[in-house]
């Protein structure tokens, strides 16, 4: 499951959705610069029989670090030398050619409060008898009054295939437990040759159910693998809907699905090592298209836009409830307090799109004890010197309903000091995930540590 896997990135598992295409601007850029904002790679189908070949639009924008002040109007040079073997340019209006193989183009100032402005939106096409394989550098550098860039840079490539996509399909809210919702996208071919068929990777998050299981497709867990049979051509678009049964126990979820070019070698590297059972309904189908099936299939040219992820929000609340513990100790003993954050459900609550903890909760020492090592992974302590020290630790991203997550929180008496006690409460405002918008009972979102009572 390779290919499916290298699309699906780390997102699940950090719940971060990574922006394909993003810039090349540097790991850790000073204040008051210019960054670039472009595709980190493109790949333009080679010509056909006819000497004709699709184009492929770079999208280039420039930006900064702080959104203080204006930065004033600037100019954008674009250098297209490394790609002008293989490849020919369209420049927009903004952009005055300074050579064969490059030209500056003006973009506009960034008012305050303003963080990026589009810089310049250009076209690639493969020459006639462009070989595939070849690649090369576009580069890019800006400057804007005293600001200058990091450079910035697009590989360019040819290849000659199928290139299959999926256009981004909305976002949902406000979805009603126990309905059926569609996720409704196109599938389009924008290479320079006919996809035979279809391999459709599904995932749909706990929350969620399949509204059919189709027959050409085997499901398992909460994943589908499907064929598509349906010959997709260079230039066709086909609607794809996935019906989807929202649960009683949705509230934030996740739809992930992926497409590439079928083989036998594909389907068995996404079946991978797990157990899949075929479905016994309707053929999930795309319109009939033209053309015989061929006898082999050439991989995707350009699988960056094969996948897509769609958030779903349903109509649900989960009651989050804070236990805490009562400890006993000698002065000089260590003891173990411990915070236990439940969820009472109805719901399950994931940060499938953000990442955020479900619940970080907040306390500082009793009187009279010190608070141990904690777990670096979960816990921080606060930076601002404040006395007594503020302690923060956070579950996982995901937390089913009716289940818990459980913080052991060392304690050092210093001295003995009968009912000493602290108060720990959840941060309920958390832009990421605020606890406020789902959990209908916050009375029961704060507890007490009791030491010696």
């Amino acid at each position: 499951m390779r290919h499916l896997q290298r699309l699906l990135g780390a997102a699940v598992a950090c719940g971060a959705l990574a922006a394909a295409g993003a810039g090349a601007g540097p790991a850790h850029a000073m204040d008051d610069e210019l960054w670039i904002s472009a595709p980190y790679e493109t790949v333009l189908p080679g010509a056909d029989a006819g000497g004709s070949a699709p184009e492929r639009t770079l999208d280039v924008a420039v930006g900064r670090d702080v959104a203080d002040g204006t930065v004033p109007a600037g100019q954008l040079t674009v250098d297209v030398s490394e790609i002008a073997g293989f490849a020919r340019v369209s420049w927009p209006a903004n952009c005055a050619p300074e050579s064969e193989t490059s030209a500056v183009c003006a973009f506009p100032e960034m008012p305050a409060g303003t963080d990026s402005v589009p810089a310049a939106t250009f076209k690639l096409r493969a020459l006639p008898g462009a070989d595939a394989g070849s690649s090369g550098q576009v580069r890019y550098s800006a400057t804007a009054g005293d600001l200058t860039s990091h450079a910035g840079e697009t590989r360019v490539g040819v290849g000659n295939g199928p290139d299959l996509g999926l256009s981004e399909a909305p976002h949902q809210r406000d979805l009603r437990p126990g309905t059926v919702t569609s996720v409704r996208a196109t599938l389009s071919n924008s290479g320079n040759r006919t996809a035979e068929r279809t391999l459709l990777w599904l995932d749909a998050s706990y929350g969620l159910r399949f509204a059919a299981r189709h027959a050409n497709c085997e499901y398992t867990g909460t994943g589908a693998l499907c064929v598509l049979d349906e010959a997709v051509a260079p230039g066709q678009r086909f609607a794809l809907d996935t019906e989807l049964g929202v649960g009683w126990k949705a509230l934030y979820e996740r739809f992930d699905h992926s497409v590439q070019p079928y083989s036998d070698e594909a389907l068995a590297e996404a079946r991978g090592e797990w157990t899949w059972t075929r479905g016994t309904g309707a053929e999930l189908n795309l319109r009939p298209a033209a053309g015989a099936r061929a006898s082999a299939a050439e991989p995707d040219i350009d699988p960056q836009d094969n996948y897509g992820t769609v958030i779903l929000e349903a109509r649900n609340t989960a009651d989050l409830k804070l236990t805490g513990s009562r400890v006993r100790g000698a002065a000089g003993d260590t003891v173990t307090a411990k915070i236990t954050v439940h969820n009472r459900g109805p719901a399950w609550v994931a940060s499938l799109g953000a990442g955020a903890a479900v619940a970080t909760v907040r306390f500082q020492a009793p009187e009279g004890t010190t608070v141990g090592t904690l777990p670096e992974d979960r816990c921080w302590t606060a930076e601002d010197g404040t006395s007594p020290t503020t302690h923060y630790c956070r579950t996982p991203i995901h937390l089913h309903d009716k289940a818990s997550y459980t913080f052991e929180v060392p304690l050092r008496i210093d001295r003995v000091v009968r009912g000493a006690h602290t108060t720990v409460a959840t941060l309920n405002d958390d832009p990421e995930l605020s606890i406020r918008k789902f959990d209908p009972n916050l009375r029961n979102n704060r507890t007490e540590i009791v030491v010696n009572r």
